[in-house]
């Protein structure tokens, strides 16, 4: 019968619980665990969604992108090779790892987002691989739907024409 009837809560526990409400120090963690789940949960979902149902052919078999690194790098997990990380040609995105400012960071991600929608639109995805780079990353052409990757990225402005040697800076003057 005792479980039927609850001890009164202490005074000090509810407004403990207020004080912690009225603090702002709760909300910028709450606001900083939003950032975290939209910057790394959210993309990892759509990867693996991507990568569960979308198949990119090649020369030397099948792959699937398993990963959008950025703009112009993914992770690919193709037969006989696994996991290879592939630096996509023809184009250059903002740095999302080291960033010059804030401004190339946010484009950065708009660039990752802007190729994680366009395979998961393409109806066929075509790899051709070109060697690898200094980094042993593989260099892959993409084309999706017979359109060259780097066309779709840099006409929707995302990306700028690149073929090697240095690179210009994200960040205005």
């Amino acid at each position: 019968m005792g479980w039927l009837f609850r001890p009164a809560r202490p005074a000090g526990m509810l407004t403990r619980g207020l004080r912690r409400i009225a603090d702002p120090r709760f909300y910028l963690k709450a606001v900083i665990g939003l950032a975290l789940a939209g910057l790394v949960i959210v993309p990892t979902v759509a990867d693996l969604i991507n990568a569960a149902t979308r198949t990119a052919v090649g020369e030397a078999g099948d792959c699937r992108i398993f990963r959008v690194v950025d703009g112009d790098t993914v992770s690919l997990i193709c037969a006989g090779d696994g996991m290879i990380s592939a630096r996509l040609l023809g184009f250059d995105t903002p740095e999302k790892y080291s960033p010059g400012c804030l401004s190339e960071f946010v484009a950065a991600e708009r660039a990752s987002w802007a190729l994680r929608m366009l395979i998961r639109k393409a109806d066929r995805i075509v790899l051709r691989r070109e060697g690898t780079d200094r980094y042993g990353r593989l260099l892959v052409r993409m084309e999706l739907d017979g359109v060259d990757l780097a066309r779709l990225m840099i006409r929707a402005g995302h990306a700028r024409l690149y073929s090697g040697g240095p690179r210009g800076s994200w960040c205005g003057s």
